[in-house]
């Protein structure tokens, strides 16, 4: 059993399994019926662009094929096994990664690859190019933002905008992140939230009141995704 697991987690088995996501979600957004214009919220959001886009994980499979070609961005990808999964998905589908995550305290931080990461996002959207990120703590509650996203606001002085898709078929997962496994053929919904901006000025009390605020914002964008599928 252990050299079975350590099989289907080696690197070509993994590459593998990402390339087959890819086609799955192209699969599903191809025979998927969108009952928003997702254009128009990009058009609200329009003078705000170089941004960064916060989601939630396991809500956010399908984001890469509803982005706008013509908006260059990167997605922040840990650097875990299931991480590599998700970076060959995510490069499939025409987004390129920063691999790197943030701990819950310094030293995790740096093994995962955060600083560097986070320093290389700043420089990302310093050239103008976009941010995508997944914002929940690992490995917690599904719904509780950490304070990366609202650190990376700061130091770039680009805002933070909420977004969610949902889909009428799904399968939604036992897991931490409360994952949900888009299936085609059903009715789908991305919603665009308000732009947030951080101060560069923000102490820790500030930073952790912009962390409620995010947490709060992306909370009712999903709930708006989901309330779009009823009408």
């Amino acid at each position: 059993m252990r050299e079975l697991k350590k099989i289907f987690r080696s690197k070509p088995v993994l590459t593998l399994g990402g390339r087959l996501i890819a086609l799955w979600l192209r699969l599903v957004h191809a025979t998927t019926r969108m009952v928003n214009d997702p254009d128009e919220g990009y058009a609200r959001v329009e003078g705000h662009y170089p941004a960064i886009v916060a989601l939630w994980h396991g809500q956010h499979f399908m984001v890469p094929l509803v982005k706008r070609k013509n908006d260059p961005f990167k997605a922040l990808v840990s650097r875990s096994g299931d991480g590599h999964l998700n970076s060959v998905a995510a490069e499939a589908l025409g987004v390129d990664v920063v691999r790197g995550s943030g701990g819950r305290n310094r030293s995790k931080t740096l093994t995962k690859g955060g600083i560097s990461a986070l320093k290389n996002l700043v420089s990302c959207l310093r050239e103008g190019i976009g941010v995508v990120m997944t914002v929940n703590v690992p490995k917690t509650g599904a719904r509780e933002c950490g304070l990366g996203v609202v650190t990376l606001a700061k130091l770039s002085g680009r805002p933070i905008i909420p977004a969610a898709y949902a889909s009428s078929w799904r399968i939604d997962l036992d897991t931490w992140d409360k994952a949900s496994i888009n299936l085609p053929f059903g009715r789908a919904a991305f919603i665009i939230g308000e732009p947030i901006y951080v101060s560069r000025e923000a102490d820790e009390d500030e930073l952790e009141r912009m962390r409620q605020l995010v947490e709060a914002a992306l909370n009712e964008t999903t709930r708006k995704a989901y309330e779009a599928l009823k009408h």
